[in-house]
């Protein structure tokens, strides 16, 4: 729409020029809009107050126009609403979760798998869902009133950071601060991200397991102590016979076969004669879950010779617990001479196991043979069990038999039977 005015003069008509082009630098620019695009433009602004007051988020009439055109250019012809209900039917939409009650619900839901059912293993251990729901409530506790959602690196960093003072237990039982002990806070923080994700609390790609703080520790090892083949010797003499317990069976598997208390725990005697001159591991019993035999030697054949009525059940039926307390009083009764004295035999945790792997590397000079036995990797013996003895002490350890030779002769007479041509 145009507007004309007569003027008189030209310096009246340059006056009413200047004025118009000063009106339109000074952005009076309603004059050169038509009534349609005055309208639009209010109808536009009042959908955008709209928005804010339904979201809360401001965006100028420009921003919301600039947005729309740089989508629609990239849609090749499709629409914006083909657009959005496309990502809508194939994305995730976070749920907000308050972080106690997402652990508590990852505590309970993991539960059921550590029953087992028909003597069976259970899918998890107990103990290890144990520990790892006190690191898990933990972690939720120093962020109380927090969405699993609203979680960020630098709290995660600052958690990590606030274990440097935390204590456990080293393995000759003295108090601690432990990297060992922050990985693992790590671990159970890792899996709890990763299943958060899995109920929808975090998407996909919320990049909390890059914090900085979550990088695994490389600390100190601690010695890798055992017992020695006197001291092997003194506990199976003391420990109980066949017609009591399997206590010395249990024993004698433990530091000449080299299988894990927990392992040990769930052999049953007919894992220890149905392949002859081995023990068998099955998956379901072997921590791995992968089967292995382990071979008998002449002295664990000796004290296992005693046990061949046993043809059923398990070696233990004692839970690890009452077994381990059994296995303290067995060590607190039993002396061996140190410096020309008499003194107890020390209770010493998974050192059966430590001495049959380092005593049979040092023997073999194989890693390879030693973790097929063992259920161990390569990298693991080398690395854990590598010169921590001489093949002399390996010899002497198992040598350790009872003190009647007559059934290491038996055994003997029996593999050469075996391994007769006919």
């Amino acid at each position: 729409m145009s507007r004309v005015k007569d003027c008189a003069t030209y310096s009246e008509a340059k006056r009413e020029g200047d004025k118009v082009v000063g009106d339109l630098v000074k952005s009076s620019q309603a004059a050169v809009l038509s009534p349609g695009q005055t309208s639009d433009a209010l109808a536009a602004l009042q959908r955008l107050q709209r928005f804010y007051r339904d979201t809360g988020q401001r965006v100028s009439l420009l921003a919301g126009i600039s947005g729309y055109c740089e989508a629609v250019a990239r849609l090749n012809g499709r629409t914006l609403a083909e657009a959005v209900d496309g990502f809508l039917s194939t994305a995730v939409m976070v749920r907000r979760k308050d972080l106690a009650e997402a652990v508590e619900e990852l505590i309970a839901t993991e539960e059921p798998r550590t029953r087992a059912a028909d003597g069976r293993r259970a899918q998890l251990s107990p103990k290890y869902a144990y520990n790892r729901a006190i690191m898990l409530r933990r972690f939720a506790g120093a962020f109380p009133d927090t969405a699993v959602s609203d979680l960020t690196k630098d709290d995660l960093d600052a958690f990590i950071s606030n274990l440097a003072d935390l204590k456990s237990r080293s393995r000759n039982g003295k108090p601690v601060a432990s990297s060992k002990a922050r990985n693992h806070h790590r671990a159970a923080i890792r899996q709890f991200l990763q299943w958060a994700v899995r109920k929808d609390y975090l998407p996909v790609n919320h990049r909390l397991a890059e914090a900085d703080a979550m990088r695994p520790e490389h600390g100190n090892e601690a010695e890798i102590e055992f017992y020695t083949p006197a001291e092997l010797a003194a506990l199976l003499e003391a420990a109980d016979g066949p017609e009591e317990s399997s206590m010395r069976a249990m024993i004698a598997i433990g530091g000449l076969a080299g299988l894990r208390t927990a392992e040990l725990l769930r052999l049953t005697w007919q894992d220890v004669w149905r392949v002859e001159n081995h023990i068998e591991v099955t998956a379901g019993k072997a921590k791995t879950r992968q089967r292995r035999l382990v071979e008998i030697c002449p002295a664990l054949a000796a004290w296992l010779e005693p046990y061949r009525a046993f043809t059923e059940g398990q070696l233990c039926g004692l839970h690890e617990i009452t077994w381990q307390q059994h296995f303290v009083a067995l060590c607190e009764g039993t002396r061996v001479e140190v410096k020309g004295r008499l003194v107890p035999v020390q209770r010493k945790p998974n050192w059966l196991r430590h001495a049959f792997c380092s005593y049979h590397f040092a023997l073999h000079g194989n890693e390879n043979l030693t973790a097929q036995q063992a259920g161990n990797s390569p990298a693991m013996v080398h690395q854990h069990y590598k010169g921590l003895a001489t093949k002399k002490e390996a010899e002497a350890w198992f040598a350790v038999a009872p003190e009647q030779p007559a059934n290491v002769l038996l055994l003997a007479a029996r593999q050469a039977t075996v391994t007769q041509p006919s």
